[in-house]
């Protein structure tokens, strides 16, 4: 199984984004990551949802998202040409000017920011694809990492005209 990246545009009503969610845990499909915003319309939400799955699950999820009420269109942005970001904040351990150096100088490689100093700890801010935060996490091993939080993924297609409508999703099955 692999994942897989779904955007979704949805009116801007209350009660979609249960409705969604609830498609998803009927059905026994597991949610890796959601996020959910309106767009530059008011009146349209955008939701980026990171699944895992086949080819045969991921079209039965485009299937059933098409068929809510609310749901403007769906769009598998897997395999495709697209544009994805997240955001982490990490607060490490660095009681040491040592272990604060190695943070310093493990951020500044990444690009990320300093975000909190005090006499223990220091908060780190970083943004990019997710391999990107996944390998920075993965260099602070050696630190004690006290608290994690991650945006989750948004993502937008490169492609002009990529947004399929409930209908297009219809004609390609």
């Amino acid at each position: 199984m692999h994942k897989h990246t779904i955007s979704v545009l949805v009116e801007n009503k209350f009660g979609v984004l249960a409705r969604v969610a609830g498609l998803f845990s009927g059905r026994g499909y597991n949610i890796c990551s959601l996020t959910v915003n309106h767009t530059h319309d008011p009146q349209v939400s955008q939701m980026t949802i990171v699944t895992s799955g086949d080819d045969a699950v991921l079209e039965q999820i485009g299937k059933q998202l098409s068929k809510l009420v609310d749901v403007i269109a769906v769009n598998d942005l897997t395999g495709s040409d697209f544009i994805e970001s997240e955001m982490a904040l990490l607060k490490v351990k660095a009681e040491t000017f040592e272990d604060r150096s190695k943070v310093i100088q493990l951020t500044e490689i990444f690009k990320a920011k300093i975000v909190m100093v005090n006499a223990e700890e220091m908060g780190v801010e970083i943004h990019g694809k997710p391999d990107k935060i996944d390998t920075f996490i993965g260099l602070l091993d050696g630190f004690t990492i006290l608290e994690t939080a991650r945006s989750g993924r948004v993502a937008i297609s490169r492609n002009i005209g990529s947004i399929q409508t409930r209908r297009n999703w219809d004609e390609k099955a």
